[in-house]
Parts: structure tokens; C-alpha cells; sequence
């Protein structure tokens, strides 16, 4: 996981226990699940997208091919 060891990981994850604290925890890890999920979707959205566009462009090149 981008080289980072379980050593750091825990000091990572100790660092901010201290700096936000115990209580808001739960708050930030509901945060960062919305954020991700939103990713995703977005992500995903846009591949139709793309799909879709790649299809009406070759369904019009060979459109205009035929009348040629």
C-alpha cells in the first residue's frame, strides 16, 4: 500500500487519534465512506458517458459511410 509498512501505519493512525480525538472519529470515517462512494458513482457515471458517446460516433461514421 504505496510502500507505507505497518510501523507507520500505526504511527499514522496514532497521530490523528490525537489530533482529532476519540469523539469525532466515527464522523470523519462517515465523511471519507460518503466521499469514496460519491467517487465512484461519479466514476462510473462517467464511463457510460464516455461509452455512450464512443458508440453514437462510430454509429454516425457508419452512417456516413453508407450514403458515400
Amino acid at each position: 500500500m504505496f510502500g507505507i509498512g505497518t510501523t507507520e501505519l500505526i504511527i499514522i493512525l496514532a497521530i490523528i487519534l490525537i489530533i482529532f480525538g476519540v469523539g469525532k472519529l466515527p464522523s470523519i470515517g462517515t465523511g471519507l465512506g460518503q466521499a469514496i462512494k460519491n467517487f465512484k458513482k461519479t466514476s462510473s457515471e462517467i464511463d457510460i458517458s464516455l461509452e455512450d458517446g464512443q458508440q453514437k460516433l462510430s454509429s454516425s461514421a457508419n452512417g456516413q459511410k453508407e450514403k458515400v
